[in-house]
């Protein structure tokens, strides 16, 4: 193995990448998310009021009391319902805040440690585009081992999760019945049972408690954790789009050398 320094992280770096993580979840527990703490309560206010500004209206010779009554009923149920859905898109909004920041800043040091030994800009472009099992790879010959540990399967179920709040049907949700079904809400209200076969479910069914919210900022705070302060040339194999990437930088910079 090489002493050959590829990869940095300074100690200050990566106490500000989780600072700032932190920082995000805490912010948006407190200004987004607090605000659906007690939607029963407003549900049975909106009720309370549909039945007040209603009451001009009700007439004793004509109208059933009850009647009046369950309408309010049903609109503090379409109001909890709607309140639901809306805390349910802002978890998940929230959740696609944290990963996207996170796949950013991962790109990003990679990219910026890169360019201290490489010259050219295929690698580092294709850093960018590269896609979730791509960097893994990449990763992993480094010697991270990334995708044996447990926060892995923790921020890989979170990037099936935004993609399919993101895309809705195709390829993620597939991925995610089969592998994360913990992340797709059994339960059909209207109908009031519960099917357990995932086929029935699609992306309406996505939904990410308290917990599972919590395990995907422990997944990214334990990852910028076990990031290695040095990390060294060694004599794993790189993928093979690496290698395509550095040979044409090496082929371009051949190339203006014998110009």
């Amino acid at each position: 193995m090489s002493d050959y320094v590829l990869f940095h992280m300074w100690e200050r770096s990566r106490k500000s990448l989780m600072a700032g993580h932190l920082f995000y979840v805490e912010q948006a527990r407190k200004r987004l998310l607090s605000q659906f703490n007690d939607i029963e309560a407003e549900a049975e206010k909106a009720a309370n009021e549909w039945l007040e500004r209603s009451s001009s209206q009700f007439d004793p010779d004509r109208h059933d009391p009850s009647d009046f009554y369950e309408r309010a009923n049903d609109v503090g149920i379409e109001f909890y319902q709607l309140l639901s859905d809306m805390r349910e898109q802002t978890s998940l909004s929230v959740v696609a805040g944290i990963y996207h920041e996170w796949d950013k800043q991962l790109r990003g040091w990679l990219v910026r440690e890169i360019e201290h030994w490489h010259r050219g800009d295929h690698f580092p472009r294709k850093i960018w585009s590269a896609d979730f099992v791509q960097i893994s790879e990449f990763l992993d010959c480094l010697g991270w081992s990334f995708s044996s540990t447990d926060y892995f399967r923790k921020l890989d179920a979170c990037r099936l999760v935004v993609n399919v709040y993101k895309h809705g049907d195709g390829k993620s949700l597939d991925d995610l019945k089969e592998r994360f079904p913990e992340y797709l809400d059994a339960r059909f209200l209207d109908l009031g049972f519960t099917f357990s076969n995932t086929d029935s479910r699609d992306h309406t069914h996505l939904k990410v408690s308290e917990e599972q919210f919590q395990a995907f900022s422990d997944a990214i705070v334990e990852f910028w954790k076990g990031v290695p302060e040095y990390t060294r040339e060694t004599e794993n194999e790189a993928p093979n789009w690496v290698e395509r990437m550095i040979s044409k930088d090496r082929e371009n910079q051949q190339q203006v050398s014998n110009k």
